[in-house]
């Protein structure tokens, strides 16, 4: 009790608490004086073990002296190595500890600041702002559709009418061409033809009879 009220301090009502930080300055520190106390211990265990080995067979008395001294420095060794393992320990969970604390600090900070940033700020006039930033999006959605109309000069038409007027004015045309087609005299016909056609030559009778003697001739040669 007496090591670690020299650490932290008296502990009394009347004394500050250490912070965070400085308890685990401290026990780095303790941690450290610890590690060399048992590279001490252990190279004093290592000179130890040589003179009982040296003096086993010459000199008893002094052997077992110094093997009863590296048993006390081995006690200590393992003494550290438990208070160590215990500091350890107690270090991370201060360390958790001061992170926990920063973590909390800076949220507590950054809600006051958003606070801050709210404090002016009142949940209607939002609704307000937001109606009227929606007005104006949607007359300035109506400018732009009335720019991007086509000029009239302010004549305005019926494009129903137009068509109609249109189609009038192509059957008038149509009807005109027919007319001028079925009563026009300018239009040429075909001419009748002036050559008769070839008409078949009929065969005479004298014809007839000459092919019949023919005939006739050319079967009695044949016979």
């Amino acid at each position: 009790m007496a090591l670690f009220g020299k650490l932290f301090g008296s502990g009394g009502k009347g004394g500050k608490a250490p912070s965070p930080q400085e308890a685990i300055q401290r026990l780095r520190e303790t941690e450290e004086m610890l590690t060399k106390k048992q590279e001490f211990l252990e190279k004093k265990i290592h000179q130890e073990l040589l003179t009982a080995k040296k003096n086993g067979t010459r000199n008893k008395r002094a052997a077992l002296q110094a093997l009863k001294r590296k048993k006390r420095y081995e006690k200590q060794l393992s003494q550290i190595d438990g208070t160590l393992s215990t500091m350890e320990f107690q270090r991370e969970a201060l360390e958790n500890a001061n992170t926990n604390a920063e973590v909390l600090k800076n949220m507590g900070f950054a809600a006051k600041a958003m606070k801050a940033a709210h404090e002016h700020m009142d949940i209607d006039k939002v609704d307000d702002l937001m109606q009227d930033i929606t007005e104006q999006q949607e007359l300035a959605q109506e400018i732009s559709d009335a720019i991007s109309k086509p000029v009239g000069f302010g004549e305005e038409f019926d494009e129903d009418e137009l068509m109609a007027e249109l189609e009038e004015l192509e059957q008038e045309e149509l009807d005109q061409k027919m007319l001028q087609i079925g009563y026009s005299d300018n239009v040429p016909l075909p001419s009748v033809p002036s050559t008769s056609l070839p008409s078949r030559k009929e065969k005479t009778k004298d014809e007839d009879e000459d092919d019949m003697k023919d005939l006739e001739r050319w079967a009695m040669e044949a016979m």
